[in-house]
This record gives structure tokens, sequence and C-alpha cells, in this order.
């Protein structure tokens, strides 16, 4: 084993934050989980904590079968982190609360690993404070699980304008659910039968209007805007949502019986996109500082046409690429890369405050 040891603490017991603790468990005995001691976890019915070190898999087990109490648990996970040493957070929840407590977690000297687009893909405000933080302690903010699912997308636009080159545009199938359903949408199905099973599968939200309104992709071409130097606002991004608005006003148990909603203008849309040889794909696109996200006729010879199952493709123009995009295509969606990319940051962040950086 090489240098100190990180503190971590787990916030989230989900998919993906289980994920997490099984990487964790497989590295135990190797050099890379030497480097690592788990600390604290929790969710929202529990919270575990040991200085010596937690079991993940222990913490695995218990976090998600405890007792529902009601409550978030008021458990601080900084103060078993305590005030020195190399300390990381791993965000592996969907929370706006616990995202709106990053600026304040880096301003204390702890590094932030996140899977959560809330911190950095919503209000202009919220991303300033995160950006001021790490600027002002030297702490790290690991994002690269929140856009694509740990694609090298954050870091190959940041690595590019470090240096000197300038993003002109950015367009990409950023959603894993949405380009599921729409590589599987031929026509031979109803649109709604395609969204319960993505829905089954656990591709989408419980309620697969969070993924069919946009607002996922809208924060997502957000966090990519900003780190290609556009410092905009959410509300600046055009968003046209596949969710009709007689569906919109539906409770969450309404829902499904009324998905057919969607079945008849979408078969119509499908019908025109074949008509010019084209496919549909829900599409977010950045140009020098304006950005829409919605449906869209992809023709063969567009940058984003191809892939297929969840994958994201994401087509970059800058300086270097004016004419042909650099174009990164890969899994958008699922917990074991996703778990992949939050270890990738904090071994990183690790590396960062021992002053010997990772390869890129």
């Amino acid at each position: 084993m090489s240098g100190p040891v990180a503190k971590v603490a787990l916030l989230g017991s989900g998919t993906v934050g289980l994920a997490v603790l099984r990487r964790l468990a497989e590295w135990q005995e190797s050099p890379r989980g030497q480097q690592l001691r788990l600390v604290y976890a929790a969710n929202t019915r529990l919270a575990l904590r040991d200085a010596a070190g937690l079991d993940p898999l222990d913490c695995a087990n218990r976090l998600p079968n405890a007792p529902r109490n009601g409550a978030a648990i008021q458990s601080d996970p900084l103060a078993a982190l305590g005030k020195d040493g190399i300390r990381i957070l791993i965000d592996a929840t969907a929370d706006a609360a616990t995202a709106s407590r990053h600026a304040a977690c880096l301003s204390a000297g702890v590094h932030v690993a996140t899977a959560c687009k809330l911190a950095a893909g919503t209000s202009l405000d919220q991303w300033q404070a995160i950006d001021d933080a790490c600027k002002r302690t030297s702490t790290g903010f690991g994002d690269r699980a929140t856009v694509g699912a740990g694609l090298p997308l954050l870091r190959s636009i940041r690595e590019l304008r470090a240096g000197g080159d300038h993003i002109h545009a950015i367009s990409g199938v950023m959603s894993g659910s949405l380009a599921w359903l729409f590589h599987h949408f031929d026509g031979s199905r109803p649109f709604s039968e395609l969204v319960r099973e993505a829905r089954d599968k656990g591709f989408t939200e419980p309620d697969p209007r969070e993924d069919l309104s946009g607002e996922d992709v809208r924060r997502k071409i957000l966090i990519l805007a900003r780190s290609a130097g556009f410092a905009i606002e959410s509300d600046q991004v055009e968003v046209r949502s596949l969710v009709p608005a007689e569906l919109a006003r539906l409770s969450p148990g309404e829902v499904d019986a009324s998905l057919h909603l969607l079945d008849a203008p979408l078969a119509s849309l499908l019908a025109s996109a074949r008509a010019e040889g084209c496919s549909l794909r829900f599409v977010a696109r950045l140009k020098e500082g304006k950005a829409r996200v919605g449906l869209e006729k992809l023709c063969p010879l567009d940058a984003l046409h191809g892939g297929g199952g969840t994958d994201n493709r994401v087509a970059i123009w800058s300086d270097r690429y004016r004419d042909q995009p650099l174009v990164i295509q890969g899994p958008g969606a699922g917990a074991e890369v996703t778990a992949a990319a939050l270890l990738d940051d904090v071994l990183h962040l690790r590396a960062m405050a021992i002053g010997r950086p990772l390869a890129a």
C-alpha cells in the first residue's frame, strides 16, 4: 500500500449504492481496497459508522433491509469522516437536499464524488458555489458519473479546454432509458407497452414521466454546457416533453392506465420519420450557449445516428474537431458502470490529495 488511507462515507443504498458496496468488497484485499476505508454508510432508514472500517457486504445487507422509520436519518457523515486526513463523500442518492450540501462539504475540506445530477445540473448558483468551494479549499468534485454513466464525456471536454481548445457545440443521445425505448420502438408494439417493459426492467424511474419529460436530459446538457464554458441557467434550456398535458396532471397511481395517451402521437411521428429514411431519438443539442432537448428525426448522415440498447452517443465540435466531431459512445445506464465511475473518481480524488494524480 502506498500513501495514506482515504476515509470514505457513502450515502444511498439503491442499485448504484449497492453496486458501490459490492465493488468495495471485491477490492478489500487488493491495493485499491487498502487505499480506502469505508467509515460511514447510510440511507434514509439507517446509518452505520465505524472509524476502524465497515464491512461493505454487511452494509449492503443491512441498509436496504432496515425497517422504515418514516424520516431521514439525522446522523452526520462529516462527523464520521472527522476533521483531518483525506475524506471523501460518495453521493449515490437522487436527493436534492443531499446535493444542496455538496458545496458545504467541499468548503469543509471533504472531497465529493457524485452520481446525482441535482448538484451541478440545476441552478447556476449551486453549480458556481461548488466550483468556488473547490477553488478555495483545493478539494475535488468528482462528477463523471452524472452524465453517460462514466463515459469519458466530462473528462474529454475539460481536457480539450485545458489544452486551449474552444467547444462550439455538443449534441447527444444522453438518456439510457429513452435510448432503449426508441431503439425498440419499431411500430410493432404500442409505445406504452415498451414504456411498461422499460419500467419493469428498471430502465426508467417508477413513474416513467420523469424520464419522458426530458428533465433528466436537461440536467445532463446543463452539466456538459457548464463544463464546456457556457454558464447557462436551467430555464435557458428549451425542453420539449413527451408527456401530454392530460397525462402530466395525473397522480402517480393513475399513470399506468393512461400510458396509451402516448401511442397515437408517437406512432404518427415514427411513420413520418420512416418516410424520410430516419429514426426517432431523444436528443440534447448545445450550440454556442443555446440548448434544447426533445425528440428528433435522425437520418443516417447525422453524427448521432447509430448505437443501440441503452447506449449514449455524444458528438463534440470544437476548434480541433470543427468539420468532423469527436464522437463518444457506450452504455449510458446501469448500476455497475455508474458505480465504477464513482469509485474511479474516489481513487482520482485520493491521488489528487496526496499529490500523485492518476493517469487520465
